[in-house]
């Protein structure tokens, strides 16, 4: 333990190092809250920057602009209701509603202190648990992967709204457009009519920018007459009152964000998305019903999308498999100073790891600090009158598109989803489903190809649920969450909750 903290005093001793993850961090923030701009690109550009610096400081900012970007998402969500990363879509569906009510700074608050909880629980985790959850991990299987696609893909019924008919439509409006594109092991072209342009499918990013961004502007153009809501900023951050109110909630989503995050290929994204959903299910007396400004919508994705950072470095450091698109960056940086990361990296060089942990417990810090003292600036953005804030708007989604692949093409998407997002919000259909179905339909696919072709058969794959206690677990929650999908289930809770108020009525 004492060796430990002596690795760890190394950064804290060395006002470079510090400096270094200030600056990334605040970096990350500003990065990962302009759509397009995601923390996979800019710590890529980092590598390439930071080749010929010392090992420790290049991991420093690197891991300063990594935990930056994921936090950051969340501004451009809450105020403009575009995600700034995948990883914030959840964050957008109650944080925006928020700031429709003029608490816009409260919102912010909210989702700087549950990122800067989660990422410390995350931190927490990669420091005492990481060989076990590593262990849990590594005896993932496709089957495995393929079962927590299919529990995302029943999240549909918790971001549809009122109608989960028509969630169910816009779901399979995503999966359909993440099959476009010539298929990775057949070469076969699926769904581009001809179209070149279509042959490396459709980005759910840039479906994202257009769906959210685009779309909001164009509905706001079309009703110029709605002046903006005035925010208050008089609150920030919760009391503790309420802080302890929500601390289970919030543990629950950073053990989700830790578990999620280890997965390698999962990441945030599906940390957040599911933590959003499982609070829909668990909170039974919401400060506001989800979808329309309720706390728990934003306390549940913000944890989680930052505790998978810590997550997603534990398979990344103890089996040298990246967790997510950010480390598997960092594995290339590692390896370029010289570095293998493996099951014998923690072992080689202590030091290393210690360090890695310092410095995300450093960045954690600096989170809450830049996340914090930027809220009242950011709050006027939402008062800028609807003439000047739309335009800047379509041009931030124009340049977050052009950015992903620097391709023009994507501007002509991104303005195309958002025509079909403007037309689908004036229908009352949810679009937060087309994202979910664009973002898991690769991970779905991908991993039912390899079920098949490691068990043989489809008969093969689907017995070898009932050979693994992590499968069967998986499964079992496959079927519970299908079951409280059912309107034979919503109408005998409906009843139960009758009773139940009838019952205290009678007794009070």
């Amino acid at each position: 333990m004492m060796e430990a903290l002596s690795y760890m005093a190394v950064v804290f001793q060395e006002p470079w190092l510090i400096a270094l993850v200030a600056a990334g961090t605040c970096a990350g923030v500003y990065v990962g809250a302009i759509p397009g701009l995601s923390g996979t690109m800019a710590v890529s550009l980092l590598v390439s920057f930071t080749f010929g610096w010392e090992t420790h400081s290049a991991l420093a900012v690197m891991i300063g602009v990594f935990v930056g970007s994921v936090f950051g998402g969340s501004r451009s969500a809450i105020l403009l209701n575009i995600p700034g990363a995948p990883a914030a879509v959840a964050t957008a569906l109650d944080g925006y509603a928020l700031a429709k009510k003029g608490r816009a700074g409260e919102a912010m608050g909210l989702a700087t202190s549950q990122s800067f909880i989660g990422t410390l629980l995350g931190v927490l985790a990669l420091a005492t648990c990481a060989p076990l959850v590593a262990g849990l991990a590594r005896n993932f299987h496709s089957i495995d992967y393929l079962i927590l696609s299919l529990m995302g893909l029943m999240m549909v019924g918790s971001l549809s709204g009122r109608s989960v008919k028509f969630g169910l439509i816009a779901g399979c409006i995503g999966i359909f457009l993440g099959c476009v594109g010539v298929d990775g092991q057949t070469a076969v072209k699926r769904f581009t009519f001809d179209i070149v342009y279509l042959n490396s499918g459709v980005d759910y990013v840039v479906a994202m920018i257009g769906l959210f961004g685009a779309s909001e502007a164009l509905s706001q153009i079309t009703d110029m007459s709605q002046a903006p809501v005035k925010q208050k900023v008089d609150r920030i951050l919760p009391s503790w009152k309420e802080a302890a109110r929500f601390l289970p909630l919030t543990i629950k989503s950073s053990i989700i964000g830790v578990l999620v995050g280890a997965l390698p290929g999962a990441g945030g994204d599906i940390a957040a998305l599911l933590s959003y959903d499982q609070a829909k299910r668990s909170v039974k007396k919401p400060t506001a019903p989800f979808g329309k400004g309720a706390v728990e919508g934003i306390i549940a994705p913000e944890s989680a999308n930052n505790a998978a950072i810590g997550g997603a470095f534990i398979p990344m450091l103890t089996l040298g498999i990246p967790g997510d698109a950010v480390t598997a960056v960092l594995i290339s940086a590692l390896t370029i100073q010289g570095l293998r990361p493996g099951p014998n990296l923690i072992a080689q060089t202590p030091d290393l790891f210690w360090l890695i942990v310092a410095s995300l417990l450093l960045a954690s810090f600096f989170l809450l600090v830049f996340g914090l003292t930027g809220i009242r600036a950011f709050t006027k953005i939402v008062e800028i009158p609807k003439g000047i804030l739309m335009p800047t708007i379509l041009i931030l989604s124009v340049i977050g598109s052009f950015a992903i692949r620097n391709s023009v093409y994507d501007i002509f998407w991104m303005f195309g989803f958002g025509l079909i997002g403007y037309f689908l919000k004036r229908y009352n259909y949810p679009i937060a489903p087309i994202v979910l179905g664009c973002i898991l339909t690769k991970l779905c696919e991908e991993n039912y190809r390899r079920g098949v072709m490691l068990e043989g058969s489809v008969q093969g794959m689907l017995g070898s649920i009932f050979t693994s206690p992590i499968s069967m677990v998986l499964f079992a929650l496959l079927v519970f969450l299908f079951a409280t999908q059912t309107e034979t289930y919503k109408n005998w809770k409906a009843k139960r909750e009758e009773k139940k108020e009838t019952k205290r009525e009678a007794l009070g």
